[in-house]
């Protein structure tokens, strides 16, 4: 039942991000520039909290607007009702919905959605990834130099050695094309389908990465924090791979890469 309130759930979100695509609606400003929120995601974040909550009315909720619903269940939803806001603000169709499932501190199903290209990640944990019920892998490249990456930037850090910009700066100038798609979630499944080999950002909040990190482990792909640790979405780095670049991206990273 867990999997079909997630369906259900991710189903309602994209629901209403259709709705208010493209069309009118209130825009506001959250901390730092151009970091937005619009009456969209909160009508989303309503919409798939109704639809837990008819299942699992004790459930934990974390969402990236309403925050944490405590209670003691051990059972967490957590919840981007849009990732990719200032894209869907745009009108640009790369945005979605992403839920994981946690239980008892471990992400056991995740769900991410984009009904603008008609996408839909699905894991559970132990049981592969799909995209659209097909079964999805991560690449086989195994040279970073040879790679196509993807990353995002923080709307606020502080520019510090290795930051978001010497990473970026090392790995365009030796050629290495570096994609910017706006939505952390989105980016992790393209890591699963092999559409990109790495992706890494300096910034993630739990609900950005809860669902994607899994599809990407359970399409065979590693996912870690920027010392190679197994990942937690509740710390701000990440790094996914699919396996064969990990060690040299982490490498790039963190300023030891030879060649670099």
């Amino acid at each position: 039942m867990l999997k079909s309130t997630l369906i259900k759930a991710i189903e309602a979100g994209a629901d209403v991000m259709k709705h208010y695509f493209q069309g009118e609606f209130k825009i506001s400003n959250k901390e730092g520039v151009n970091n937005l929120v619009t009456e969209a995601d909160h009508a989303s974040e309503k919409a798939i909290f109704e639809a837990i909550k008819a299942d699992y009315p004790d459930h934990f909720l974390l969402s990236e607007e309403a925050g944490e619903i405590v209670t003691d269940s051990n059972f967490k939803w957590i919840i981007d009702p849009i990732d990719g806001t200032v894209n869907f603000a745009h009108g640009i169709p790369l945005c979605c919905v992403s839920i994981g499932v946690e239980q008892d501190g471990e992400i056991i199903l995740g769900a991410v959605y984009n009904p603008f290209i008609n996408e839909f990640f699905f894991a559970q944990k132990g049981f592969g990834a799909t995209l659209n019920d097909k079964k999805i892998q991560v690449s086989k490249e195994t040279a970073v130099l040879t790679s196509c990456v993807v990353t995002g930037f923080p709307y606020t850090y502080l520019d510090l050695p290795n930051g978001p910009l010497d990473v970026f700066d090392r790995l365009i100038r030796k050629g290495v094309p570096v994609r910017r798609l706006g939505s952390g979630a989105m980016d992790l499944c393209w890591v699963a389908a092999g559409r990109f080999d790495g992706f890494y950002e300096h910034k993630l909040q739990a609900w950005d990465s809860a669902a994607g990190f899994l599809i990407v482990e359970e399409a065979g792909g590693r996912v870690s924090d920027f010392k190679g640790n197994p990942y937690s979405p509740y710390q701000p780095h990440i790094i996914a791979t699919n396996g064969k670049i990990h060690e040299e991206l982490l490498d790039v990273i963190n300023g030891r890469a030879s060649g670099f």
